[in-house]
């Protein structure tokens, strides 16, 4: 294809990790699952445990699984305390705004009854042999049975069936709108179903990816374990999703060779841990299982003992795609400042992040909306931006922003409490940290979502976190142009182009036509090549099979590689190509 964006076309869609030495411990649809339970009941085995994620299709399960003809099937949830006691215990999590909650810091075992639990828990030791199936959410609360099987699901496929119309967990909200389901969803269910599933990560006997509806992957505990030992000792990707949006552009339809039925692709998300999945492939079986797992299972490998001490077993970077490319601007917002999003949503850190311009329009001026202008007078604009939401009013945004041209490769810097947006014709390379939902919307131009429902605006959270000291010569002296050359020899230039010191993340940019050699620093690497066709990722002493890299592909390198070489391949060898690099200071 070639067109008005098309470089490399190489993009990996579909990218996965080979584990070696599991092929046989891999089973590909029902039919195989079955007749894997089957050889397990003929040993013996006679209490069945299956463990789900909030968002498996319990039903589409139960129905396959009667096949086997149990002589009992026990609904774990039915030991689930009512929906409304649910509701009621985690109000105050949920509020009443559109999209914000309080994170849970509570535990899975909240929405249970235990006197419910002990009493299924008589009826299993009441000495009969009887075949039995423990199934549903929380079913690992009761037992683990003979065989204990987790039924898994990446956040993505559950956002999309959230869209077809599939509930919340415990909740009678069909058609309630996507942004609530998906507010309980990260400030309650996820938060309840990864703390239940990590404390039993080293009981699973299977692990069954369900992420396609009547087609489910199963693979061995032993198999998991060992696969995620792997990957968090080799680089490794994602696997991608794209989104389309008001603002939403053509470059990446275009670059990446997406459906062109789709209006436009305003995000991708392929550097986002807690949202993307990892694609395991044992044999001829390809797994999907949420990234999540990686994090929970080996934090430390992965991470850094430094970066694991200051986070725990949570990943604290991510990168992500914003194409406004012939689309519009992005909303004109601010993120909380660490005090206010601490107190207000029970979040440790907050969304600090930058801009890499990936991309940028030729024909035209391209630019961000970044700070305050001098000499504003905050209570109109305060006036302006209320009135813009309530009345029919534009407001002025140049009046009170400032509108910094912007080129590709500029690295515009973005600390929380920085007012500021994307604006369009620009492909951005969002780098920030990772509580990524906590963006206030001060102005959306007028427009509406998709859905032709007005989007949210925050406008009263948004000016409890404006720096106001963040005016026209503060944002040139801090966060414009400060790319710094720190090394330059033949064949390579290094450069540090951020963050600002508000900002945890440090960012390099390799631009090189050799074999070079980098350092994690006992931190995880997360790195996109942003100029150049191919680049080729090698352990100093061989310590994985090389790893190739394609044009604006994210890709992540553990901290427990500890060094690694990047050298121009494929179409680029030879050629100078751009690779940008962050980890955790």
């Amino acid at each position: 294809m070639s067109g008005k964006y098309s470089k490399y076309q190489n993009y990996d869609l579909l990218p996965y990790k080979d584990i070696t030495g599991f092929d046989d411990q891999a089973f590909d649809g029902y039919e195989s699952i079955l007749t894997e339970i089957r050889r397990l009941i003929s040993d013996g085995k006679h209490i069945f445990v299956f463990d789900l994620y909030p968002g498996v299709d319990k039903e589409e399960l139960t129905g396959q699984l009667k096949r086997l003809n149990p002589d009992l099937v026990i609904d774990a949830e039915d030991c689930s305390l009512k929906n409304d006691e649910i509701a009621e215990i985690f109000q105050d999590n949920i509020t009443e705004d559109r999209v914000f909650g309080v994170m849970t810091y509570k535990k899975l075992e909240t929405c249970f009854d235990g006197s419910k639990i002990e009493e299924v828990r008589k009826r299993l030791s009441d000495g009969q042999q009887k075949l039995t199936f423990i199934i549903g959410v929380g079913a690992g609360l009761i037992t683990l049975g003979d065989v204990y099987f987790y039924f898994d699901l990446s956040r993505w496929e559950i956002q999309l069936r959230y869209r077809k119309g599939m509930p919340n967990w415990k909740c009678d909200n069909r058609d309630e709108s996507i942004l609530s389901k998906f507010k309980r969803g990260f400030f309650v269910e996820w938060r309840l179903a990864d703390r239940h599933k990590k404390s039993h990560f080293e009981d699973f006997d299977y692990v069954v990816d369900t992420n396609s509806p009547c087609h489910p992957k199963m693979i061995t505990g032993d198999a998991f374990r060992n696969a995620l030992h792997q990957v968090s000792r080799e680089p490794f990707r994602l696997k991608p999703y794209f989104d389309p949006g008001v603002w939403g552009g053509q470059w990446m339809r275009e670059v990446f060779g997406l459906d062109p039925d789709s209006p436009n692709y305003a995000w991708s998300f392929d550097g986002v841990p807690e949202e993307n999945s990892l694609n395991l492939k044992f044999g001829n079986v390809l797994v999907e299982i949420p990234c999540m797992d990686l994090v929970l299972y080996c934090p430390k490998q992965l991470l850094g003992d430094r970066v694991h001490a200051r986070f725990g077993a949570e990943f604290p970077i991510r990168f992500d795609l914003l194409d406004t490319m012939e689309g519009g601007n992005l909303s004109l917002q601010v993120h909380p400042l660490t005090e206010y999003i601490q107190e207000t949503f029970g979040m440790f850190y907050t969304q600090d992040e930058s801009y890499y311009i990936l991309d940028a329009a030729k024909e035209e001026e391209t630019f961000v909306y970044l700070g305050t202008r001098e000499g504003i007078d905050r209570k109109q604009m305060a006036e302006d931006l209320r009135k813009a939401q309530e009345d029919n009013y534009e407001f002025p945004a140049e009046k009170y922003v400032n509108k910094i041209p912007v080129k590709k490769h500029d690295h515009v810097l973005i600390p929380a409490g920085t007012i500021h947006c994307s604006g369009k014709n620009t492909m951005v390379l969002e780098i920030s940290a990772t509580p990524y939902i906590f963006t206030f919307k001060l102005w959306d131009w007028g427009r509406t979502g998709l859905d032709g429902k007005p989007r949210p605006i925050h406008i009263e959270h948004g000016l409890k976190n404006i720096d106001w000291d963040r005016d026209t010569t503060w944002v040139k002296n801090n966060l414009i142009g400060q790319a710094e050359i720190c090394k330059q020899e033949d064949g390579l230039t290094v450069e540090h182009t951020g963050l600002h010191n508000r900002e945890f993340i440090d960012t390099y940019r390799y631009t090189f036509n050799k074999t070079i050699t980098c350092y994690c620093k006992d931190s995880v690497n997360m790195l996109n090549l942003v100029e150049g066709a191919q680049v080729t990722i090698a352990g100093t002493a061989g310590e994985f099979k090389p790893f190739e890299v394609h044009y604006a592909e994210t890709f992540i390198i553990p901290a427990s590689v500890k060094e690694y070489t990047m050298t121009p391949s494929g179409p680029a060898e030879g050629k100078e190509i751009s690779v940008i690099a962050a980890s955790v200071k």
